[in-house]
């Protein structure tokens, strides 16, 4: 048996996992603690006290996800002061082997780790071939792209920056809201995570209310004013994308409603533009944390429709089996998975 630490760390919240892997790669979670990131001023006290209070011998090995970039080994943390390095964490923790990841690799590698029937609900069954690449894409704050390539016996992860490439308008509506992100930011490009995240959520309400396409109540209105008076504070008292969802999906608001059908459209679509470049026939796996709360937006049809809307190839298209992640810990059981490979 090998003891093997897991982390999820984050601007907001860190999430540990002490993780016991046998000789045949089952992992059994021995205990797990959810920490407020900002009450610390590093990562070090954090795993300090989780282990003290595990009472266990110190793990052999660590891998902790990172919600931002990783560059060798090394990570600064959006909206924290924190810099973490694997070879200062090995010697002050005390853990042989430390390693840090983008936390989109690591729902990459936490895919592997899923139980199909518990943790997916599938969009489309397709024409499953498991020696294809795998596509994982992801909103939430913004947008995670990636794929897994099979080596041998095992799959490789590999991040990408796809969420930073442009978004494409297919018709009238969605030409005229590139151009209002244009002028309302004073931009050159717009970017598809611009669309298909959580702030794409309320800059497609935002666009829909100024543009006068729909009535904006007191309720709706009160909540997103609150959240643009807080831009560029570290911490948000409201949450605009999860309340226009929502309001959406009790279908109590024509706005939010509005909002939500352009949004699941253009991620439909995204997902389809992804598919195309890798042919995913391992599956196309749409994480992420907006997903699993909008299911039923996503099982309507107008998902997959825009999915595959693409011409000659949707033939192609509608061979990938698609499922939608549910279980929100994905990153969590992937670090674990990747620190059993160090």
């Amino acid at each position: 048996m090998t003891l093997l630490l897991a982390g999820d760390i984050g601007g907001t919240k860190t999430i540990l996992r002490l993780v016991e892997a046998s000789d045949h790669s089952a992992l059994k979670t021995i205990d797990e603690e959810k920490y407020r990131s900002q009450d610390f001023p590093d990562l070090v006290p954090i795993v300090r006290q989780f282990l003290a209070k595990a009472k266990t011998p110190t793990p052999e090995k660590a891998c902790f996800a990172i919600a931002g970039p990783v560059v060798k080994n090394t990570a600064k943390l959006t909206n924290l002061t924190w810099f973490l390095d694997s070879k200062r964490l090995q010697e002050e923790l005390g853990i042989k082997q430390v390693s840090l990841i983008n936390d989109f690799e690591a729902v990459g590698y936490g895919i592997l780790g899923l139980d199909k029937e518990r943790d997916l609900h599938t969009l489309q069954v397709g024409a499953l071939n498991p020696e294809a690449p795998i596509a994982i894409l992801g909103a939430g704050t913004g947008l995670g792209e990636g794929f897994l390539i099979k080596r041998g016996e095992e799959y490789h992860v590999f991040p990408t920056e796809g969420g930073h490439t442009d978004f494409a308008p297919r018709n009238e509506l969605e030409f005229q809201l590139l151009k209002y992100l244009l002028d309302k930011h004073d931009i050159q490009r717009v970017s598809v995570e611009r669309v298909v995240s959580g702030m794409g959520i309320v800059s497609i309400y935002e666009f829909l209310r100024d543009r006068k396409l729909a009535v904006e109540s007191p309720e709706i209105a009160e909540v997103v004013r609150t959240w643009e008076q807080e831009a560029g504070q570290p911490e948000k008292s409201v949450d605009p994308g999860a309340v226009i969802g929502k309001a959406a999906l009790e279908k109590s608001d024509y706005l939010c409603e509005q909002t939500m059908q352009l949004f699941v459209e253009a991620y439909g679509a995204e997902a389809g533009n992804l598919a195309l470049k890798l042919l995913p026939y391992g599956g196309l796996y749409v994480a992420g944390g907006i997903a699993p709360k909008i299911l039923p937006l996503l099982q309507d049809g107008r998902f997959l429709l825009n999915f595959s809307q693409k011409g000659r190839m949707r033939r192609l298209l509608e061979d990938i089996p698609v499922h939608v992640v549910i279980d929100p810990q994905v990153g969590l059981i992937g670090a674990a998975i990747a620190a059993t490979r160090l």
